[in-house]
């Protein structure tokens, strides 16, 4: 009884084992307006930090297992998140995933006229500018962003310098578990390529599972201007967080000794 038991057990770890081994997704992307299969979709795995595009036809095979989460985002569609069922694994190509466009609304623009004179010397001097400088802090290697775009950040540098461990614990320290991403997630080449295409900080938000607010919140923080929050691509995003998470634990390794 005592042995039956035993190779009952041993059988059901082996089969919980198997299951749980990664395996390979194959699925489809298409419009759910008319059917039509979706090209270049980014898609990730947000379990294990992985993402490829899907092909011509919106085919795509992912490296994932039950219970994985998997992000899809496009330009113009709303973003979804899918999470892997045993199914999807065992049936190869038999899912397919839906993505809706999203409807936008056209802001208002106001240009600004500039009068010109005709004269290069005269209107070069005329033009107005909005410079951002690049402060440097003996110790650190990040610099720190001032100007009218980033009017607060010589204070911030100022108080970097007689307290940076407490200064960078303000913007890492509630989150050390989703910043231990960023490394994984610079080293990826498959990542950085999905992120130097995209603006919407929608895939950083879901990764590193924080709200927009809070990624402009930590840029500013490390003195990064509004031109360059407002404007960066996701990768260069990601790298200037990351450039200051490095500064951060530095810093506090130096602090607790």
């Amino acid at each position: 009884m005592k042995k039956l038991s035993f190779l009952i057990l041993l059988v059901f770890t082996i089969t919980s084992l198997t299951a749980q081994t990664d395996k390979k997704l194959y699925a489809k992307v298409v419009n759910d307006s008319d059917d039509t299969p979706m090209p270049n979709v980014h898609v990730v795995n947000l379990t294990t930090i992985k993402g490829v595009i899907t092909n011509e036809k919106g085919e795509f095979e992912l490296t994932a297992k039950a219970d994985d989460i998997i992000f899809f985002s496009f330009l113009g569609f709303k973003s979804i998140k899918v999470r892997v069922t045993n199914d999807m694994l065992k049936y190869k190509g038999s899912s397919t995933i839906r993505l809706t466009e999203l409807a936008y609304a056209l802001e208002k623009v106001v240009l600004t006229p500039y009068k010109l004179t005709g004269y290069l010397d005269i209107d070069a001097k005329n033009v107005p500018l909005r410079p951002n400088y690049r402060y440097r802090i003996a110790g650190l290697s990040t610099g720190y962003e001032a100007g009218q775009n980033a009017p607060g950040a010589i204070s911030s540098v100022l108080g970097a310098i007689f307290n940076p461990a407490d200064f960078l614990q303000k913007v890492f320290g509630k989150k050390p578990k989703q910043m231990r991403k960023l490394r994984q997630m610079k080293e990826d080449d498959e990542i950085r390529n999905l992120l130097a295409s995209k603006f919407d900080r929608q895939m950083l938000r879901e990764l590193l599972q924080v709200e927009r607010v809070d990624i402009d919140e930590i840029l500013s923080l490390c003195n990064y201007s509004k031109t360059f929050i407002t404007t960066a691509n996701d990768l260069q995003i990601l790298d200037a967080i990351n450039d200051c998470y490095e500064e951060y634990k530095i810093l506090s390794r130096e602090k607790k000794k």
